[in-house]
């Protein structure tokens, strides 16, 4: 690992030691993941064990200590890089859901790959009505797929050349340790033709300028590829779930 890559990462680490919630930091790698009680942790839905594994590290946070003294049980003989595999972890814990996993990639000025701008890319506001109506179009489970809605930034946006209709659109929202989590969509028709790239790009750019980390966090190979393509690099994963209460250990209950 270079120098550089070292400082991201420890960069990358502290933010999600921060959004755990909880006073805790990645072990060394190659130790047990540390595992935490956080009832208001980031990295997860309330009442879900949240897992990020970065660099052969892992953190695990728990909505509470009887979940966690599970997890230190059922976790103790699974490698830091399992952790955020479905499978492995469904394997080892009573699981009611799985959201991802997700890979966490992350882009500095240095490695940033920007799509040449066309000066066709406009910025708009979250709550313009062009945005609402293209989240709108896009359906319940695209739109809140991509958080595009919760953005803090501009919208950059492309739209049609003969009408108003957007074609596709990213931005970001700011979360700790100045860091730019982004957010794409691109119109289900006119995907797989570089227009979230072309989006992305502006996004991050601005982001950038800011003096903020660009994060693309991402579960689909299509969203997996743009990322690279910009210059983003995957340093880690990210898993929730929601542990099957009703199978808890006998004897294991509720307290610190």
């Amino acid at each position: 690992m270079s120098a550089l890559d070292g400082l991201l990462l420890e960069r990358v680490r502290g933010l999600w030691e921060t959004v755990s919630g909880v006073p805790v930091t990645f072990p060394p790698p190659g130790s047990p993941a540390a595992i935490v009680t956080a009832p208001g942790s980031g990295l997860c839905p309330p009442a879900w064990v949240g897992i990020v594994s970065l660099g052969r590290s892992a953190l695990v946070t728990a909505p509470d200590a009887a979940v966690a003294r599970t997890l230190r049980q059922a976790l103790s003989s699974v490698p830091d890089d399992a952790l955020t595999c479905p499978d492995t972890v469904r394997s080892v814990l009573p699981v009611a859901e799985v959201l991802g996993p997700a890979t966490l990639a992350y882009v500095t000025e240095g490695t940033f790959r920007p799509v040449p701008d066309e000066g066709d890319v406009e910025h708009l506001s979250v709550d313009d009505p062009a945005v609402s109506a293209f989240l709108e179009a896009a359906g319940p489970t695209d739109a809140e797929e991509s958080g595009l809605a919760e953005v803090t930034s501009p919208v950059f946006v492309l739209r049609t050349r003969s009408g108003p209709p957007l074609l596709a659109a990213a931005g970001y929202r700011r979360w700790p340790c100045r860091t730019a989590h982004l957010c794409v969509l691109t119109a289900p028709e006119r995907r797989g033709q570089g227009l979230a790239r072309r989006v992305a790009s502006a996004a991050v750019a601005h982001a950038l300028t800011a003096g903020l980390l660009p994060q693309w966090r991402a579960r689909p190979a299509a969203s997996r590829r743009v990322a690279r393509a910009l210059g983003f690099r995957e340093v880690g994963s990210q898993l929730s779930v929601r542990p099957e209460l009703a199978h808890r250990p006998t004897g294991v209950t509720e307290g610190t």
